[in-house]
C-alpha cells in the first residue's frame, strides 16, 4: 500500500495526483438508477456482480436500489463483504480444497452463502464442510451455455448433480448458473441475442429435466451487463449478474447498441499525467500496465479523440500525438480502462467526485483477495 493518497475529500479535481482510479459519482448513481429502472415490474431480481468493483460501499448502495444481494468469485471475497454486511452472497465459482472450504461454510452463520458445482467430488466436499460448521449451504449446478468454461452440459447431467445436492447433508439445492461470458462483448446486437437465446433454450431445458425428476428449480441465474436485457426477457432466466453496469469500461462501450439496450455511462476512469514528450508523435503517461489492465485491449483517452493509448510498460503508457494534438509535460489524462475489473484490482481506493470536487474515498476492500 502507497504511504501517500492520491486525494483527500474536500480536494479539487486538479490537484489529484496520479496515476489514480476515479469513480464519477453523478454517472455511477445514473448507472445504478437505469439498472434498477429496466427490472421494475417484472419477475426477475439483480445480484450485482461485485467482481467488477470489490468495494463493499457499491454493493451497500446496490443492495438499496433493490439488489437481492451480490456475486462474487473467491471465498476471500465473499468474507470482506459479509464482514460489510452483505446478507446474500453468490460465489460464482467452484471452491475446492479443504482450507478454501473451511473458510467459506463458517460465512454461512453470518449471511446466506451460495456457491457452484459441475462435479459430484465438489458436491462431498460442501457437504462435509457444510456438516463439520453446522450450517447450510446453498449450491447451485453450473450449466454450460455457451461460455465453454466451467459446467456441466445441458440436461442429464446436471439432473445427476441436482440429485446429488439433494441428497447431500447442509446442503440446498437453489437452482442453476447459466451464464454465457463471451456473449457479453460480442460487438453487434443480433449476435448477443442470438447467443443469449441459446443459452436460454439451453437452460430451460434443463430446468424442465430437473423438475421432471422431481426436483424444484428455484433459481435460474446469470447474465451479465452486455447481454441482461435478453435474459431479463427470455422467460428462463429470473436473476441476472450485472456488474461492470456501474462503471462500463472501453470494452463494454465498444459494443453496438441493439434496440432496447441500456444506456449505460463511463463512469471509472484513470487519471494519469504527461511525465515525457521527448518527440512530437508521443507522450508518455505515467499510467501503464500497473495502472490499468490491457487484457481486453488499450484504455482509450476521455474526450480527446485526437490522441491514442498505443501501448503500455509497466510503468509507462505511450500516447500517439498527431502534431496538431495539443499536449505538454504535465498535462493531464483521464484514461477509460479496457477492463474494468482487473483494473480495479490493482488500486487501494476509489477517489469518487462530483463536478470538480473530491466528495469521497472508497477503499476497495476486496482487492487481491485470491483465495
Amino acid at each position: 500500500m502507497s504511504p501517500w493518497k492520491a486525494a483527500q475529500p474536500g480536494d479539487p479535481l486538479h490537484k489529484v495526483d496520479t496515476p489514480a482510479l476515479l469513480l464519477d459519482l453523478d454517472a455511477f448513481e445514473r448507472n445504478l438508477q437505469r439498472m434498477a429502472d429496466a427490472l421494475r415490474g417484472r419477475d426477475i431480481r439483480l445480484r450485482a456482480h461485485a467482481k467488477s468493483h470489490k468495494c463493499p460501499e457499491i454493493a451497500l448502495r446496490q443492495v438499496a436500489l433493490g439488489a437481492v444481494g451480490i456475486c462474487c468469485q473467491k471465498a476471500g471475497e465473499a468474507a470482506v463483504f459479509v464482514e460489510a454486511g452483505i446478507k446474500d452472497v453468490l460465489v460464482t465459482n467452484q471452491v475446492m480444497g479443504d482450507a478454501k472450504l473451511r473458510r467459506l461454510a463458517p460465512l454461512a452463520r453470518k449471511a446466506r452463502i451460495g456457491v457452484l458445482v459441475d462435479d459430484a467430488l465438489q458436491v462431498k466436499g460442501l457437504a462435509a464442510a457444510a456438516e463439520a460448521h453446522g450450517v447450510t449451504l446453498d449450491v447451485y449446478v453450473e450449466v454450460n451455455v455457451g461460455a465453454n468454461r466451467c459446467g456441466v452440459a445441458p440436461g442429464d447431467e446436471a439432473v445427476r448433480l441436482a440429485r446429488q445436492i439433494v441428497a447431500g447433508a447442509g446442503l440446498r439445492f437453489a437452482g442453476l448458473q447459466c451464464y454465457h461470458g463471451p456473449a457479453q462483448h460480442l460487438r453487434s446486437p443480433q449476435a448477443r441475442m442470438a447467443a443469449i437465446a441459446a443459452a436460454a433454450e439451453a437452460a430451460g431445458m434443463t430446468r424442465r429435466a430437473i423438475e421432471a425428476a422431481g426436483i424444484a428449480v428455484e433459481r435460474v441465474t446469470g447474465a451479465g451487463t452486455g447481454t441482461f436485457v435478453h435474459e431479463r426477457d427470455s422467460g428462463v432466466f429470473n436473476e441476472i449478474q450485472a456488474g461492470s453496469y456501474v462503471f462500463m469500461d472501453r470494452d463494454y462501450g465498444d459494443n453496438l447498441r441493439g434496440e432496447g439496450d441500456v444506456a449505460f455511462e463511463h463512469a471509472l476512469f484513470v487519471r494519469t499525467a504527461v511525465m515525457s514528450r521527448a518527440t512530437v508523435e508521443r507522450a508518455i503517461v505515467d499510467a501503464g500496465l500497473k495502472a490499468s489492465s490491457v487484457d481486453s485491449g488499450m484504455p482509450a483517452v476521455w474526450q480527446r479523440p485526437d490522441l491514442s493509448y498505443v501501448k503500455a510498460a509497466d510503468e509507462h503508457g505511450v500516447i500517439a500525438t498527431p502534431a496538431s494534438a495539443a499536449l505538454s509535460l504535465g498535462d493531464t489524462l483521464m484514461l477509460v480502462p479496457g477492463h474494468c475489473d482487473p483494473t480495479v484490482n490493482l488500486y487501494d481506493e476509489l477517489v469518487c467526485y462530483r463536478g470538480d470536487k473530491v466528495e469521497a474515498l472508497w477503499p476497495i476492500a476486496a482487492r487481491g483477495a485470491l483465495l
